[in-house]
């Protein structure tokens, strides 16, 4: 269990940081309003994604959708946090990879159980095209990807000379 103390504390403080910043969005925004950080390029714009990632199933219908989304993202959540239990300690990379994961993941089912979906606001754009509204917790989603893609490289591992 020692060895899991930094990964559990990486979640808890995604968790933590995702949740604050989208209570901060709800507070001083209704949805679909925006505030202009960087002209042509950074806007606050609160939104909400009913669907799962980027938006996938947003406008989809069908019965239960909120429960069945919370229950595959329930359930993902625990095979993640099963798997990353596993990793041996030189996977350094890929432990905190996954610990963030990990910590985005429960950030946004913890939005979807109490409201049904998930709060986004970070919208970036250029000229007329715009990428997906995310949040804290999709960012931390997507750093642990990218770590544990280059955990898989072997970036980051210490590599065994062999002598022959």
């Amino acid at each position: 269990m020692g060895r899991l103390r930094i990964e559990l504390a990486i979640a808890g403080l995604i968790v933590v940081l995702d949740q604050a910043a989208k209570a901060a969005v709800r507070s001083a925004f209704v949805e679909h309003e925006t505030l202009t950080v960087i002209p042509g390029f950074f806007n606050l714009t609160r939104v909400h994604n009913f669907g799962a990632a980027f938006g996938l199933l947003n406008a989809a219908e069908f019965p239960f959708k909120d429960v069945v989304l919370a229950l595959v993202a329930a359930a993902a959540l625990a095979g993640l946090t099963i798997y990353g239990a596993t990793l041996p300690p030189d996977q350094r990379l890929a432990r905190v990879g996954l610990a963030s994961i990990v910590g985005g993941a429960a950030g946004n089912l913890i939005d979807r159980i109490r409201s049904g979906y998930v709060v986004d606001f970070v919208d970036l754009y250029w000229r007329g095209w715009h990428f997906w509204a995310f949040n804290v917790a999709d960012a931390a989603i997507t750093i642990g990807v990218s770590l544990m893609i280059l955990d898989l490289l072997g970036i980051g591992r210490h590599r065994v000379s062999r002598t022959v």
